[in-house]
């Protein structure tokens, strides 16, 4: 029984990782349809657009659905919904902040499905501005080490064009300026020939919440269910889940 007991599990991981992925594919190709409603259809003359477009091929959805969510966002085609993003604010384990950003066309179905996340894995809804305020929104390039690619040399590529700081990361990069300057920062790397993984404006916190296993492992546990969300587009939080502690749950 262990050899079928094995392939029950591997069968069980593999459908957990095709149901994460087929919900990032799904988050992936609103963004771009927001992004075509609002700027056009345009890559070229949509800075926004053609980051969204650059995300989805890094992350392999297929062109045929990137090209066809660009026609419904443009209004090309027919079948695009009317998107609105709404941010929702809450407290995980042990007082960890967490900001929870949505793209829905049904706000009463994203605050239910964020409120019952929230107060079935240990956190609770917190009022408008009561997290906020611990986050900055920043403009964050990611950037996978590469020959020639050292803090340094990314540094000097991206310095004029409003880069704030340089972090090491143990095999990437994470470039960080102010998020009006994201879209100049990932020209600047494009010019210096060095290829990125995502180029977005993000949520950084100001402080962070350090957690032993447990507190990291129950904070997991809440973000996967917010990410279980349709509605959920991307969950922020102020955790700070330390090597040691990484070590140990992946032990």
């Amino acid at each position: 029984m262990s050899g079928h007991s094995k392939w029950a599990t591997t069968k069980h991981k593999k459908a957990v990782v095709d149901a994460r992925r087929s919900k990032l594919f799904a988050r992936l190709i609103k963004n771009i349809e927001v992004a075509a409603r609002l700027g056009g259809g345009d890559p070229d003359g949509n800075p926004t657009l053609y980051d969204s477009m650059q995300k989805a091929r890094k992350n392999s959805v297929p062109i045929d659905n990137i090209e066809r969510a660009v026609k419904r966002g443009s209004g090309a085609e027919a079948g695009g919904a009317d998107y609105q993003t709404i941010m929702y604010e809450g407290y995980g384990p042990g007082g960890v902040a967490v900001l929870v950003e949505c793209l829905t066309d049904n706000r009463n179905r994203a605050a239910s499905e964020v409120r019952v996340a929230l107060t079935r894995n240990g956190g609770s809804m917190a009022d408008p501005g009561s997290v906020s305020y611990l986050f900055t929104r920043k403009g964050v390039v990611i950037v996978s080490s590469a020959p020639g690619v050292t803090e340094d040399s990314l540094l000097e590529a991206v310095l004029d064009a409003g880069a704030e700081e340089v972090i090491d990361l143990d095999g990437t990069f994470e470039i960080l300026s102010e998020a009006t300057d994201v879209v100049a920062v990932r020209m600047a790397l494009q010019v210096a020939g060095v290829d990125y993984d995502s180029a977005e404006a993000t949520f950084v916190p100001s402080m962070s919440v350090p957690v032993d296993v447990d507190g990291a492992r129950k904070v997991i546990q809440l973000v996967e269910a917010l990410e279980d969300s349709d509605d959920v587009q991307a969950v922020f939080s102020n955790v700070d889940i330390s090597d040691e502690v990484l070590a140990e749950l992946e032990a």
